[in-house]
């Protein structure tokens, strides 16, 4: 039966496949530390539902088994669009339609497969949104290891897929966990910008770009800003110098992970002269929608003060006019960054106008810097 389940995973295009016990997750213990040590930063919602975390037989009191399966993302290309003015980055995993819609039906078709194997199965679905520590069942189901930068690592395919599982009540045979294969390697560690691997195996999440750009809902820390570069959603340095990725990772063959127009190396002022309805219409059933308009915007804006010049301080002077003080601010840092006459003279116009008190310190702020640079 387990290999009629694998092979049935195997043909709606999974792959790593493999089955782990519903026993309680090994690094348990790791995990409350983890989260006692603040790294998980304002993303609250790691710590709720413990009781369920630490146990699946709590979400499915009859649990004997998970079903743990990868799903290629890496697009097939990352070829620049033309164009001279500064680009963006996104994390590759969002740059098609959203995961976690795809892989929730490829599973539910896969758990009805399941149930025509074997009509007396049970399951539950879980892709990245419920209380699941799916990288322990998935290591523990030889989907490979936890790397140095704690994505997990297959290796015949490297890091670039996503896992869902199937909780389920039938006792499958389980498979063997893969060892360890990153060895002394530290390419992950070393690349990290703003140094979020506080050491081999732990991220502390407030460091990380993809929380910053991502998950942190508020203004981004300056003392980090400058290191975030271009990226505007996300980031995938991590991975992008792992050995194992640059030996054995393919593109998937997966049409919706494909990159969306425009998305492999975004317009940074195209992306920052958009309203909410042209948000939300180009990107609709896209992960980036997370972020929501403002969130986006204001990656924008520190990439624009990271890698824009003087032919950016008009779209940076509009975003000044923003109605969401979150942008506002992070414009306001962007051109103090850029400096120039230019941007001085319209911060000064827009603090005249200004009644947030953010806002207003970060012009403040901005035309201090700039002031610094002029003397």
């Amino acid at each position: 039966m387990t290999d009629q389940i694998k092979a049935a995973a195997r043909r709606l295009g999974f792959n790593p496949v493999g089955i782990a016990s519903a026993d309680p997750p090994q690094h348990w213990a790791f995990y409350q530390k983890w989260l006692g040590m603040g790294y998980a930063g304002e993303m609250g919602y790691l710590g709720r539902n413990l009781d369920r975390r630490s146990d699946v037989r709590q979400i499915v009191p009859n649990a004997k088994s998970v079903l743990c399966a990868g799903l290629n993302y890496l697009p097939d290309s990352d070829a620049s669009e033309n164009g001279s003015h500064p680009k963006g980055q996104i994390a590759r995993y969002a740059r098609g339609d959203d995961y976690h819609a795809v892989m929730e039906d490829r599973l539910f078709e896969l758990l009805a497969e399941i149930q025509r194997i074997e009509p007396s199965a049970e399951g539950r679905v879980y892709v990245d949104t419920g209380p699941v520590l799916e990288r322990d069942f998935a290591a523990r189901a030889g989907l490979g290891w936890f790397g140095k930068h704690t994505c997990l690592i297959d290796k015949g395919r490297g890091s670039w897929f996503f896992l869902g599982e199937i909780i389920l009540n039938l006792e499958l045979e389980c498979d063997q966990p893969q060892p360890d294969h990153c060895g002394t390697c530290t390419q992950c560690l070393d690349a990290c910008p703003t140094d979020a691997i506080v050491e081999p195996y732990r991220v502390d999440s407030r460091r990380c770009i993809s929380y910053l750009t991502i998950e942190l809902k508020g203004a981004v820390p300056r003392a980090l800003r400058s290191d975030v570069g271009n990226w505007v959603f996300g980031c995938d340095i991590c991975q992008e110098v792992c050995p194992w990725n640059h030996k054995h990772a393919e593109p998937t063959s997966e049409d919706a992970f494909q990159a969306r127009p425009g998305l492999n190396a975004p317009g940074l002022v195209d992306l920052l002269h958009m309203d909410q309805a042209a948000f939300s219409k180009r990107f609709k059933n896209s992960p980036i929608k997370r972020a929501k308009r403002r969130g986006l915007l204001r990656n924008v804006a520190i990439a624009l003060g990271n890698v824009g010049g003087q032919s950016e301080v008009p779209a940076l002077s509009d975003a000044l006019k923003d109605d969401e003080p979150l942008v506002r601010q992070h414009a306001a840092w962007a051109l103090g960054k850029i400096g120039g006459d230019q941007a001085q003279q319209v911060l000064d116009e827009a603090l005249h106008c200004e009644r947030d008190a953010e806002a207003i310190k970060e012009m403040r702020l901005a035309l201090e810097a700039i002031n610094q640079r002029g003397k």
